[in-house]
């Protein structure tokens, strides 16, 4: 699919990936309309001048309407945190997934590419794991309801009227990305990040315009059915990855604990929270997903998209620090 003057829907348009998504594709000539979950403006989005539906991926009717004369989608809402209720992961990364495929399915539109994770393999996995390897959930609600999306999405797959299309990210970061930039500086910043210095703890960082560029190569190149890792291909110890973005925002280095003795302080601290109706900041299961053991095969993304990740770990992080300067991050937090 030749994507210039196509029209493409991105649901989460409001979020991190979805509006440098929306960024992206405007500067490759598609037209875009977005799909955003809450009803509060987004001034970024409403800068990009682009059209926008509100409402739930959940609600059928707002599904059709989004899809009506739309040539592509890319599904970027989820639910993604470290642990919580299964049934509120299964709402959004299922429910939610199925419902806009279908929509997408009934209106026309030829691909549906879905932003999944490499957390489908779960916490222990071997060396370069490639995409037909084995998945585990890990008894975790987002590893096992990223695994039921895939599969329940792979389901609807039917070309060449209907192609889905896969994408496992990495770990998403950049200007904006909670997860791995937002978070922990927040937490550097009051002294309260720490690298387990028990677990070599793998950074299968992705920036975020190279996981962009690789969803957009899939939507051109992609037979209906595929799956890709997609990930920068470097391998970076989390300690050395965390320590740069301590040195790029200015905040203290992260201290250094034992797996367990992190785990350990987190449950205190949740366990604290919870006693004063506070909301917990940040999980113990957060442990599990910063010491993963290895790093992820992205070689059939490079075979069959030709795609090679053009912005490395030190001019992503530059990119970052030029936002980091002129974003107040505690503010983010609230």
């Amino acid at each position: 699919m030749n994507l210039e003057n196509k029209t493409v829907l991105i649901t989460g348009i409001e979020e991190f990936i979805g509006l440098r998504t929306a960024e992206l594709a405007l500067a490759q000539g598609m037209k875009v309309r977005g799909l955003q979950t809450t009803k509060v403006t987004d001034k970024q989005v409403q800068n990009l001048g682009v059209e926008v539906i509100f409402g739930s991926i959940n609600d059928y009717a707002i599904a059709q309407k989004a899809c009506q004369g739309v040539d592509l989608v890319i599904h970027t809402a989820q639910l993604a945190q470290e642990a919580g209720a299964l049934n509120d992961f299964r709402q959004i990364n299922v429910d939610g997934a199925i419902n806009i495929a279908k929509a997408a399915k009934s209106a026309g539109v030829k691909t549906f590419v879905h932003l999944s994770s490499v957390l489908v393999y779960g916490f222990n996995y071997p060396a370069n794991v490639t995409e037909s390897q084995s998945l585990s959930s890990e008894n975790n609600p987002y590893c096992q309801t990223k695994i039921e999306a895939e599969a329940a999405l792979l389901q609807l797959n039917n070309s060449p009227d209907f192609n889905v299309i896969i994408i496992r990210a990495g770990d998403v970061y950049g200007p904006g990305s909670i997860p791995w930039i937002v978070r922990p500086v927040h937490f550097m910043q009051q002294k309260l990040f720490a690298c387990a210095n028990d677990s070599p703890g793998i950074i299968n960082h992705v920036y975020v315009d190279n996981l962009i560029d690789a969803m957009f190569l899939a939507a051109e190149k992609a037979n209906a059915g595929e799956i890709f890792n997609i990930t920068d291909g470097q391998e970076t110890f989390g300690k050395d990855y965390f320590h740069r973005l301590a040195e790029i925002s200015g905040s203290p280095a992260p201290l250094s604990l034992g797996k367990d003795e992190i785990k350990l302080f987190l449950k205190l601290r949740v366990q604290g929270q919870k006693l004063f109706r506070k909301k917990a900041d940040i999980l113990p299961e957060s442990v599990d997903f910063m010491t993963r053991p290895h790093a992820y095969s992205i070689n059939k993304a490079q075979t069959l998209l030709n795609y090679a990740p053009k912005i490395n770990l030190e001019e992503g992080l530059r990119r970052t620090q030029e936002w980091l300067a002129k974003t107040d991050i505690q503010k983010l937090m609230k």
